[in-house]
């Protein structure tokens, strides 16, 4: 029996499972995926919003800004990249000025700081590239970009050292009420908890049903996105959104805390909860939306597409809390943009209220800091000396674009919840997220993994599941490269 298991291993997830690991309970993490930050939280814009558009009163305004406020110290606590650079809303006719009036308000309204409507000349001193018909913009100092991965996994690694366990590959299939709690199955086992937290994303809809009388609906939102080369990365400086629509807040182009350039979304409700294909339709208005903002978008420079999915709920709020007609059961569902920003706010929010339930004590042990794999990419030259030193795998550069070394690698599979996969390897390193996209790197990648996990390289897949990366052998080189040996 569980003090509390949570549904899903993404940022909402994760950091409710470090804030939980802050206390004297035994907390599980079940996962249908390989790992952590495979749904919606590996696949958006890196953005950390200041808090401008969410309406005052709401859920979102308000974990929107409490998260803002928190990111920085976070980043510095768990040690991933985060920059505040500030955010932009376009307005291109002269008669729509009045709705970033609106916009401002609202953000005043948030206790958003900083707000301030820019007009004329300035609008080029501070983005040159801009669009001539920018008639005026808002401006919103407090905004910043992060890199989601990183987040996603710091949080949970932190969790982890702090004593939460995580089960990987975990599909839950039904939830049942039950005398102290609720009996969890996923496939062939079975899980028993006294309090259940619901962040699955685009599924809480399903698990919330299953127990509540008060019904979620969520529709998936797709949302396709063009990452650029880090040749691109200082075509603008801030991230630079329009004025947002029913749809949402529209196509930006920002620049990435790893120095690329992103533009997108695009929103599209799908029916499907794992419908995440790039269209050449979608990308065609993507391209056409990023090109109103500013003038000779490089979207040429393109390395590659992708989609992510947002969970819309039909009230249009985060729902957050114990469900009123299931004791115990706790959601985090509806959580999309401003979802990423939001995170650590939420997690806060709900760990208080679930240790309010379960009358838990605080650890006098808690480790609060974590240090991530060291990055040769941005060390200087005597910090890569002194890694090489301590292990000369640091000086074997395995991918060239992002320069990614072996002793990288290693470090990310050893770690707290470490890579099992190449995407894994990816999100944790950058090993094939260059200009090549694993073109070059991929099998010493392979090589390395198969070794460290003393498998065969056919076993290896590239993000879990039924997607393995080799079919077969050519020609039998004999026991070694069965057993991921050289």
């Amino acid at each position: 029996m569980y003090d509390v298991i949570i549904i899903g291993a993404g940022v909402t997830g994760s950091a409710v499972a470090r804030e939980l690991s802050r206390y004297r309970l035994k907390t599980l993490v079940l996962e249908k995926e390989e790992d952590v930050c495979c749904g919606t939280s590996k696949a958006n814009s890196a953005i950390i919003h200041a808090g401008f558009d969410a309406t005052p009163g709401s859920l979102k305004a308000r974990m929107n800004v409490e998260g803002s406020r928190m990111m920085e110290a976070l980043s510095k606590e768990l040690d991933f990249p985060y920059q505040r650079n500030g955010s932009l809303v376009l307005c291109f006719q002269e008669e729509d000025i009045p709705k970033l009036e609106v916009l401002k308000a609202k953000g005043e309204a948030n206790n958003v700081e900083g707000l301030e409507i820019i007009k004329g000349d300035r609008i080029w001193e501070m983005e040159p590239n801009l669009s001539k018909e920018v008639k005026a913009m808002l401006y919103a100092p407090t905004g910043a970009i992060v890199c989601p991965f990183k987040l996603t996994i710091a949080l949970a690694e932190n969790a982890s050292i702090n004593g939460v366990e995580f089960a990987f590959d975990t599909q839950v299939d039904k939830i049942e009420k039950a005398e102290n709690g609720y009996k969890i199955t996923a496939g062939s086992k079975v899980y028993e908890t006294r309090c259940l937290v619901n962040a699955a994303g685009v599924y809480a809809d399903v698990f919330n049903n299953m127990v509540s009388s008060r019904k979620l609906s969520i529709t998936p939102r797709k949302g396709e996105y063009i990452l650029m080369d880090k040749r691109a990365g200082d075509f603008v400086s801030h991230t630079i959104f329009q004025l947002p629509t029913a749809m949402g807040k529209g196509v930006l182009i920002t620049p990435t805390v790893h120095g690329n350039l992103l533009a997108g979304p695009t929103a599209e409700d799908v029916p499907e909860k794992d419908k995440i294909n790039t269209t050449a339709a979608g990308l065609s208005k993507l391209s056409a939306q990023a090109e109103l903002s500013a003038e000779q978008v490089p979207l040429r420079m393109a390395i590659t597409s992708f989609a992510g999915l947002r969970a819309t709920e039909k009230g249009g709020d985060f729902v957050l809390g114990e469900a009123e007609d299931a004791e115990g059961f706790f959601n985090a569902a509806g959580i999309e943009s401003p979802g990423l920003s939001s995170a650590p706010a939420i997690g806060v929010y709900l760990a208080e209220q679930v240790a309010e339930k379960m009358k838990a004590e605080k650890k006098t042990e808690f480790r609060s800091e974590r240090k991530d794999i060291p990055c040769v990419a941005q060390a200087s030259p005597e910090e890569i000396r002194a890694l090489i030193e301590e292990d000369p795998a640091y000086g074997n550069v395995i991918c060239r674009c992002e320069t990614v070394t072996e002793g990288e690698i290693r470090n990310a599979i050893r770690r707290p919840l470490g890579a099992k996969s190449l995407d894994g390897i990816k999100r944790r390193t950058r090993a094939g997220m260059g200009r090549c996209q694993s073109g070059f790197c991929a099998p010493k990648v392979v090589e390395i993994l198969a070794k460290e996990r003393n498998i065969s390289p056919l076993e290896l897949t590239k993000a879990g599941g039924k997607s393995r990366l080799l079919t077969g052998v050519l020609k039998d080189n004999g026991s070694d490269c069965e057993r991921g040996e050289k």
